[in-house]
Order: C-alpha cells, then sequence, then structure tokens
C-alpha cells in the first residue's frame, strides 16, 4: 500500500508539473481580457509604419528573426547598451543594419498608455512581424502570446548565431536545423528575402566575382554598386516586385537573380533546389509553409510565466 500511495504521489507531482508547462506556454488570446486592444493596437500602428514606408515591414520582420535566432524570442534585440550593459545592436549583423527599433517605440507607449506594464516587447516584435507581412500582400497567421522579456542580451551570440548572407546551403542548412529547422522550412523562412533592400557591401563579391548570377541583373547592380566605396547603397533583395510580399523571390533564384550569396545557393544544384522550384510555381505552397514556419520560429526559447519580465520601455531593462 505504501509503495501505491507513493506511485499515486509521484504521478500527481508529474501531472502537476506538465500542467504547470501547459500554463506557462503560448495562446492566441492571451490579451483577450488582459489587453483587449493590444492587437488591433500594433496592427494600427503598423499599417501607419508601412504606408508611411514600405520598407519598413520587411525591417520589422527582420526584427524578430533577429530576436528569435539569439537565445529566443525575448525581446532582447531591442535592449540599448549602457555604461554597464552591453546588448546586441553593435553585433556585425545588426549594427547600422537593423531598423524599426522606433515604431517599436511607439507600440509600446501607446499600450503602456491604455494596459501598463502587460504586453511584452518579444509579443509586440512577433505581432508586427506577421501584420507587416500581411500589410504587404502576404499570409497572416495566428500570433502565439505570453511571452515575456528578456533581462540579459548576448553580443556574442548576435554574432555567431545570425546567418551570414556570406553562407554555403550546407551551412545554411547547418545554421537553421541548430535552432530545430529543417531545410524545407529554412527555404520557406528565406521567402521573407520578397521584400526589404540589402547594403552593396553585402553583395559586392557576388555581382563582380560570381559565375551563378544572370549577366543583365549583375550589369545592372553595378552601377549602385561600385567595385569600391559606396558600400551602404541598397538594392532590393527582390529585383520583381520589392514592395510586395510574394513569391518573386522564388522565381529570381530559379533565373539566378538571386541578390545575395545565400539567395542564390538556395538554388545553385544543390538538396533546396526541388524546394525552391515548388515555391516558384505555387505561392499558395509558400504562403502555407512560411506561415507554419514563423509561428515555429516564434516559439524558440521563449521566457514564459514568472521568468523574465515585462518592460516597460523596451530599450532597457525595468
Amino acid at each position: 500500500m505504501a509503495f501505491t500511495s507513493q506511485k499515486n504521489c509521484f504521478c500527481f507531482l508529474v501531472l502537476w508539473f506538465l500542467l504547470s508547462i501547459a500554463s506557462a506556454q503560448l495562446s492566441s488570446d492571451y490579451y483577450a481580457t488582459r489587453c483587449p486592444r493590444a492587437l488591433s493596437t500594433v496592427r494600427t500602428a503598423v499599417i501607419n509604419a508601412v504606408v508611411k514606408e514600405h520598407r519598413m515591414g520587411a525591417s520589422l520582420l527582420r526584427l524578430h528573426f533577429h530576436d528569435c535566432f539569439v537565445n529566443g524570442c525575448d525581446a532582447s534585440v531591442l535592449l540599448d547598451d549602457t555604461a554597464n550593459f552591453t546588448g546586441e545592436k553593435t553585433a556585425l549583423p545588426n549594427l547600422n543594419s537593423l531598423r524599426g527599433f522606433d515604431v517599436v517605440d511607439t507600440i509600446k507607449s501607446q499600450l503602456e498608455s491604455i494596459c501598463p506594464g502587460v504586453v511584452s516587447c518579444a509579443d509586440i516584435l512577433a505581432i508586427a512581424a506577421r501584420d507587416s507581412v500581411v500589410s504587404l500582400g502576404g499570409p497572416s497567421w495566428i500570433v502565439q502570446l505570453g511571452r515575456r522579456d528578456s533581462t540579459t542580451a548576448s553580443l556574442s551570440a548576435a554574432n555567431s548565431e545570425l546567418p551570414s548572407p556570406s553562407l554555403d546551403v550546407n551551412d545554411l542548412i547547418s545554421a537553421f536545423s541548430n535552432k530545430g529547422f529543417s531545410a524545407k522550412e529554412l527555404v520557406a523562412l528565406s521567402g521573407s528575402h520578397t521584400m526589404g533592400q540589402a547594403k552593396c557591401v553585402l553583395f559586392r563579391d557576388r555581382i563582380y566575382n560570381e559565375t551563378s548570377i544572370n549577366s543583365a541583373f549583375s550589369t545592372s547592380l553595378k552601377s549602385n554598386c561600385p567595385n569600391s566605396g559606396s558600400d551602404d547603397n541598397l538594392s532590393p533583395l527582390d529585383v520583381t516586385s520589392p514592395v510586395f510580399f510574394d513569391n518573386a523571390y522564388y522565381k529570381n533564384l530559379v533565373n539566378s537573380k538571386g541578390l545575395l550569396h545565400s539567395d542564390q545557393q538556395l538554388f545553385s544544384g544543390g538538396s533546396t533546389d526541388s524546394q525552391v522550384t515548388t515555391y516558384s510555381t505555387t505561392a499558395s505552397a509558400f504562403f502555407a509553409d512560411f506561415a507554419n514556419a514563423m509561428v515555429k520560429m516564434g516559439n524558440l526559447n521563449l521566457l514564459t510565466g514568472s521568468n523574465g519580465q515585462i518592460r516597460t520601455n523596451c530599450r532597457k531593462i525595468n
């Protein structure tokens, strides 16, 4: 009887533990009663920002990606450096590159005025990423909510874990696999490059030294990206429809018009070619797979329950 009692007690503890984990996970209606206007507030601010500057949609999506790939979706990417704190904004992939911080500030300020201390900065990034894609014609998805914000950041992780635009396909597959993504999900998430722009310094080597590039395409880029200098000059990642979220990115790859080395590597005679071809001909397949991959990315290494905090100002720890 004693053994049975101990066994029952153990089973209860396991069940309690599992339920505790479940209660700490995300929910699509997390703010339904906590802050009913949260989602509409973010959506309106994102639409206004994107109308003002179409490129901002890509910038807000990229903020979420750069947040989640570095120790999880915890808004660590938003923290400013201080005299005794080093954030991630000065990491090589982020420095003078990440944008949209002011839009996040505006959203956070509005939310603090209607629901003080309730909506996390990490959730703002997740919602804004979805709304940015939708505002430019892309798919929608249900954003799971209830993330909390970090009290730490990692400059070293930001420098080492964000995939470089110079990576070959096998290194890209490995980088995404380290975060739990399949090669198919890598190809789907890379479709975010259907919008946004890149600096000359990131694609100069490709247009001057690589052979796997359409010659007319490379020629058209050289006037804005000379052999030396003009490092910060911008060109669209998707030359066909740079301000729309569509499947033109994949059509460009099939035609050797990928702007970045890492883009064209997805269609370079390797294992990801067939998936690129599928997305280039079937936009609905890309949209569905992209949406699912975004939900998965939004679940990376979360802080929930009593972990982390809800920052009052996304740029600094409370």
